[in-house]
């Protein structure tokens, strides 16, 4: 296999192990609006499907499937294979990029710290973030850093909502209109739901920060509890649990559908 064909399985297999990551979310989430103990975020729901039938070899995909994303967004990032640019708006892109590189990177080894050391050891992992973000929330100002953190939810959620309003994803589709019928609407409803949790992640953060609480850092189960706080949040919790699985299709149809740009310097072309 020539190298330009191993980057787009490398870019084809990332998109549908984030598919599979939040559609397991999004199941978890549909069926905590029932039951409060279900799990509703990406370390909890790995650690839950770590324990069904074959688990460790589902764990084992979502790991190689996700580390594929990280090297695909850091591909994205530094050679800039969907022609972002470098002025202002490209380079804010590119970071994002870089950002969710790094993040589902992190997902990866967490996950194969699952499947090396079990499940006792992600308990141990989340008391020393704690105990690290205690210790950071008594520097003086930190609040300052916690605001600028909540800054890249932020931007994620507010990309997500326009991303997902004016559809602007199609362009890097290469499907025909027969297709894009049904992937359209589901994209946008998923853009808009997981746009929605980071602005809620955002809104935390913030709290967190004006509060100078030594707290773990919110993420997408505080974001989805909080929902399920309000009124009729057991309805708003499954109307978002609704959106992450369409996240998750929208996930799948860029795995089957989506242009992988392969002009990258120094790779020769087949």
């Amino acid at each position: 296999m020539s190298a330009q064909n191993s980057l787009v399985v490398l870019a084809r297999g990332g998109y549908a192990a984030r598919g599979v990551l939040y559609l397991i979310i999004g199941i978890f989430a549909l069926l905590a609006a029932h039951d409060s103990t279900k799990p509703k975020d990406s370390h909890k729901s790995l650690e839950a499907l770590l324990n069904q039938p074959f688990g460790y070899f589902l764990v084992g995909l979502v790991v190689a499937g996700l580390l594929a994303f990280s090297a695909w967004r850091v591909l994205q990032a530094t050679r800039d294979v969907d022609h972002h640019g470098k002025e202002l708006k490209g380079l804010v892109i590119r970071t994002g990029l870089l950002a969710g590189g790094m993040v589902n990177g992190a997902l990866a080894l967490f996950a194969l710290s699952l499947l090396i050391s079990g499940i006792g050891s992600s308990g141990k992992s989340s008391g020393q973030a704690k105990d690290w973000l205690a210790h950071v929330l008594s520097w003086d100002h930190s609040n300052l850093m916690v605001y600028l953190i909540a800054l890249v939810p932020l931007g994620v959620g507010i990309a997500h909502i326009i991303k997902g309003g004016k559809a602007s994803f199609e362009k890097y589709f290469e499907a025909d209109e027969d297709v894009m019928q049904y992937v359209r609407p589901v994209s946008r409803f998923g853009l808009v739901a997981r746009g929605v949790v980071f602005l809620e992640i955002a809104v935390l953060l913030a709290i967190s920060g004006s509060t100078y609480q030594a707290m773990d850092p919110p993420g997408m189960k505080e974001a989805l509890d909080a929902l399920q706080n309000l009124p009729a949040g057991w309805l708003i919790l499954m109307v978002m649990a609704l959106g992450l699985i369409a996240f998750s299709v929208y996930s799948f149809a860029e795995a089957f559908w989506r242009k992988i740009n392969m002009d990258v310097p120094a790779i020769p072309r087949p």
